[in-house]
């Protein structure tokens, strides 16, 4: 540890407190289990790693914050985390009152909140909101996280797009690197078509390929030899130096996910170092198609090409899951492809007002005003531009999604008191901050964290309440045999 130019010579010696023997050693190179670091948190947290962590955090939110309310004039306002429950959306944590049979239920979102935010005449609010999903944890998400929250009157999505680049840009710690501004932007149609995914991850490039040209005279034969699948679009991705650097098992692997998870086949092209093919397909090409289907994809010698074939909402997404996968084995195996840092994406779903028409007459061809925020290939970031008349949303509510009214009438009854124009976004803090320090799971940017099955480790919660303690909220509950089984039991 570094000591600088300063000696200390102790006279006297006072023990303020003594250390029983610990659960691990507090080093980084000790490697520790999750399970082991999350019961003794509060010992975890002494490490450099996740003190720096929580302190580039806390760092963020202040520049985030500087920047909304002293340069664009934002109000921070703090909204209820006890409320009332929502239809439709995630499920949600239910509150037991003190009134027989009443309920609370904690917000999946400040968005209602903020919606009459604007009715009320706040323009321009944010908040860093906790949210609560009661879904089981990931990588990317637990059942507790925060989000910057931010609504604006009358603006459009310009207007988002110009204030969520010069956030992000403003308080973007300047050790990790300047934004790019402005941002990529890109349709939905453009990613599909692309990437194979609606977020995309642009550090790399192979990008999809529609090859059925090339099978345009063979594809009958193709289709039923070498792909089962009834006649469709073929698509294609190229693997840079795939054919060298996969073996048989990583091949067979990338099939595997094509079967399990899209129940697919998937068709392997090996460009040997002479240019010819190595492919059960190879049969099926004439010389010329050969070398169309060669020109077609920029295969190089040692690439390898992988095709699938079917409708284009099955092979896109099939592929865009291979391209992931091949871009973690090609790294594996000591060829870097991506770059520190994607281009923010803004994904745009081709707004146009003049649909409004159709929303009482053809509801399914109406195309809303959203967008996402993609990071490094994450979602980071979603909003839209609002319903903002009590009657259109009375009308989605009822007729479209047939969820009760009655469950949002005071949210109805605002936007009938004239609500402006409005719309916002919010940005998944926890999922920024994992990104920005390189962290698998945003529990290593939360001080306190839930488990994979949503615990708290250190103090064993959620707990079991008392037959007696729960008479007062009027609930009677048979306890399973496994409450006095631990941990686990729980």
């Amino acid at each position: 540890m570094p000591t600088g130019e300063m000696e200390v010579l102790a006279e006297s010696v006072e023990v303020l407190n003594v250390c029983r023997t610990l659960p691990f050693e507090m080093k980084d190179f000790v490697k520790k289990s999750e399970s082991l670091r999350m019961k003794y948190r509060y010992l975890d947290l002494r490490s450099p790693e996740m003190q720096r962590n929580l302190r580039l955090r806390s760092q963020l939110v202040m520049r985030m914050r500087e920047f909304l309310c002293n340069q664009h004039g934002f109000v921070d306002v703090e909204t209820p985390t006890l409320f009332k429950r929502t239809p439709g959306g995630a499920k949600e944590f239910v509150v037991p009152s003190r009134e027989p049979g009443r309920f609370y239920s904690l917000p999946q979102s400040p968005q209602q909140f903020k919606q009459l935010l604007m009715v009320a005449g706040v323009d321009r609010y944010f908040q860093v909101a906790r949210c609560y999903r009661d879904e089981g944890s990931r990588p990317d998400r637990q059942p507790e996280f925060t989000q910057v929250d931010i609504e604006m009157s009358f603006v459009e999505q310009a207007g988002i797009l110009a204030l969520v680049e010069g956030l992000l840009a403003y308080s973007w710690p300047a050790e990790k690197g300047p934004v790019q501004v402005p941002f990529q932007t890109m349709t939905y149609e453009e990613a599909m078509r692309d990437y194979g995914v609606d977020k995309p991850d642009t550090r790399f490039c192979m990008k999809l390929m529609d090859l059925s040209p090339v099978f345009s005279s063979t594809q009958a034969e193709f289709l039923r030899s070498a792909l089962s699948k009834p006649a469709g679009s073929v698509q294609a991705i190229c693997v840079p130096s795939g054919a060298k650097l996969f073996s048989a098992k990583d091949l067979e692997e990338l099939k595997q996910t094509a079967r399990t998870l899209f129940g697919q086949e998937l068709s392997v092209v090996l460009v040997r170092a002479d240019g010819t093919l190595k492919s059960a397909l190879k049969k099926l090409l004439s010389a010329s198609a050969t070398e169309e289907l060669l020109q077609g994809s920029g295969a190089q010698p040692g690439d390898l090409l992988l095709l699938a074939a079917g409708a284009l909402n099955t092979v896109r997404p099939l592929l865009g899951k291979l391209r992931m996968q091949c871009a973690e084995l090609l790294e594996s195996r000591g060829m870097r492809i991506r770059s520190s840092w994607s281009q923010l994406i803004i994904r745009l779903l081709l707004p146009l007002p003049e649909d409004i028409h159709l929303l009482y007459t053809e509801p399914h061809k109406v195309r809303g005003q959203h967008y996402d925020l993609v990071l490094n290939g994450c979602e980071i970031g979603g909003g839209s531009i609002r319903i903002h008349k009590a009657s259109e949303q009375l009308h989605v509510l009822q007729r479209i999604l047939q969820e009760d009214p009655s469950l949002l009438s005071h949210l109805l009854e605002a936007l009938d008191s004239g609500a402006p124009p409005h719309g916002g976004i919010a940005l998944g803090l926890d999922r920024l901050v994992s990104i920005m320090v390189g962290a698998h799971s945003i529990r290593d940017v939360i001080a306190f964290p839930k488990s994979f099955r949503g615990h708290d480790l250190m103090s064993c919660a959620p707990d079991f309440v008392s037959e007696e303690e729960l008479k007062s909220y009027h609930i009677s509950v048979n306890w399973p045999a496994e409450q006095e089984g631990g941990e686990e039991g729980k």
